[in-house]
């Protein structure tokens, strides 16, 4: 009787599901580069439409930094690729959400000139393997805005 109370508790025992292993954090879930269209407008008219990739990285489980790439004509008509640090990530079923409100940071242009750069209403949206990211910018002395939508591919 006894021996056979040891083999069905340990039976019970074995027998568990291994399916319980902890989700991955939610920044390691969407770290990695996007290929995919970005378009650029400026002051409603498109400005750019081109094949790019994004990058981001994971800062913490729930935070990266966005990796924007250098966008314009070449020469001194480039602004060099921007960095966006610490997105916050919220998520929701399938779905990954970074939001900030504004983000401002300088760079290095073509010259070697210290750049002042602004990013406002950034909406990052993660989905399976697939991200969209809008954002307006402010580079140095432009007077108006770039508004920018990107939507891509995990590679």
């Amino acid at each position: 009787m006894m021996v056979t109370a040891v083999a069905v508790v340990m039976g019970m025992c074995s027998c568990g599901s291994d399916d319980n292993e902890p989700e991955a954090a939610v920044a390691t879930q969407v770290a990695g580069t996007y290929e995919g269209n970005e378009v650029i407008m400026v002051m409603g008219e498109e400005s750019s439409n081109d094949t790019k990739t994004y990058a981001f990285a994971k800062v913490s489980d729930t935070s990266v930094d966005m990796t924007i790439p250098e966008m314009g004509m070449g020469g001194m008509m480039t602004i060099p690729a921007l960095i966006v640090k610490n997105i916050p990530l919220t998520k929701s079923d399938n779905t990954v959400t970074g939001k900030l409100t504004t983000y401002s940071g300088t760079v290095k242009n073509a010259s070697g000139d210290d750049k002042a750069f602004t990013l406002s209403d950034i909406t990052v949206i993660f989905s399976d393997k697939t991200v969209v990211v809008k954002f307006s910018l402010k580079y140095g002395a432009m007077p108006m805005s770039m508004d920018t939508t990107f939507a891509g591919t995990k590679k």
